[in-house]
């Protein structure tokens, strides 16, 4: 975990661009629930290089802030709109 960490940091200092896990560590989440985010649409927007999933650094913290809530009422209230 610590070499995530490292490469995380590395990351932000140079390419804006994380890799899933370094992203699902970022962000706090595993990588198997980032990846499933993805098909579903509710996760953080990314961007394919190639064949390779990238999670802009900008997008993941916007996405963050969206997710603010102020009670645990909002979650499900939120929910249910769905």
């Amino acid at each position: 975990m610590d070499d995530e960490i490292q490469r995380a940091a590395n990351a932000r200092k140079g390419s804006p661009f994380l890799n899933t896990d370094q992203a699902a560590f970022y962000v706090g989440l595993s990588r198997r629930t980032l990846e499933k985010m993805r098909t579903t649409g509710d996760g953080p927007r990314f961007r394919k290089h190639g064949r390779y999933v990238r999670y802009h650094i900008d997008d993941l913290d916007d996405w963050s802030r969206g997710r603010g809530q102020a009670s645990t009422a909002e979650a499900e209230i939120r929910g249910a709109r769905r």
